[in-house]
């Protein structure tokens, strides 16, 4: 008894050439923290290797525009209009696809998570339409809706519509049914313990699906906008394409890559306002 003791105080020998402490109190083991800087720098060599190598025509420049040369080309497509005008008609035709498509996917989604009868019902459908292309829809939706943007939002719409729906499914459906004892304990109605358990309860997995859903919508708007009209982000990409600009295709995927990275970040601040109880993993 007094050996156990002894290593309950003090940790046993084992623990103590693993250099862990597991006594209360004790500092844990942790790895260092990598800042922001490390992949900041990691990009600011990449480039700076990409410019040295185009300028000394180690890399070919018309494949592989010089990071100057793109920059420049976003200042003078972003100086003549252009640039912001077609990126105003992509992110219209983003925000109403996700309006739409999204919106009906959460609220579909919190149907099936709460429902199981709902979930025995649409969850074949779901299983069967969500693995098809939603570009390969694009000419059928064309034919019955015509050639102009309702078509269009229609293709994104489809697009955010089953990340939203299959995250805010599985967010509801894995809440712990303790908690909507406890609310029934209380007498909670149905509409307290929706808004004190099922919303906050889902509430991660709702804005991991706001994120995939974001994204598919994005990557969908792009490809709808370069198999179907000449204007937005996709229509650029396309004529600078078949004119053999490459620095303004570099150029647009830039612009795209930013607008994508603003979107994930405004995602990750609503994220820490919306769920300040979820955590990150030590480090």
């Amino acid at each position: 008894m007094e050996h156990l003791e002894s290593n309950r105080r003090t940790g046993s020998p084992e623990l103590a050439r693993t250099g862990l402490n597991l006594q209360p109190g004790a500092r844990r083991l942790r790895l260092p923290r990598v800042g922001i800087w490390v992949p900041m720098l990691i990009a600011l060599v990449a480039v700076g290797a990409w410019e040295l190598g185009v300028r000394t025509d180690a890399i070919d420049g018309l494949h592989f525009p010089a990071p100057l040369t793109i920059i420049r080309t976003i200042w003078r497509l972003g100086a003549h209009g252009a640039l912001l005008d077609n990126i105003a008609v992509t992110v219209t035709r983003l925000g109403w696809g996700v309006l739409f498509g999204g919106g009906a996917g959460l609220l579909l989604g919190l149907l099936m998570g709460w429902s199981r009868a709902a979930r025995i019902i649409i969850d074949p459908f779901v299983g069967a339409f969500h693995p098809l292309p939603k570009i390969a829809i694009l000419p059928l939706v064309m034919v019955i809706f015509g050639v102009g943007d309702v078509s269009r939002v229609i293709v994104i719409a489809a697009g955010a519509f089953f990340p939203f729906l299959i995250s805010t499914m599985s967010g509801v459906s894995q809440i712990n049914p303790i908690h909507f004892a406890v609310a029934r304990s209380y007498r909670a109605g149905r509409l307290k313990i929706f808004r004190r358990v099922v919303l906050p309860g889902a509430m991660p997995s709702i804005l991991a699906g706001v994120r995939l859903g974001l994204n598919s919508a994005l990557l969908l708007a792009i490809a709808v906008e370069m198999v179907s009209t000449g204007d937005g982000l996709g229509g650029m990409i396309w004529l600078s394409w078949t004119t053999l600009r490459t620095e303004e295709i570099y150029a647009v995927l830039v612009v795209t890559v930013g607008f994508g990275l603003a979107v994930n970040l405004v995602l990750a601040w609503a994220t820490r306002i919306l769920v300040p109880w979820k955590q990150e993993l030590p480090t």
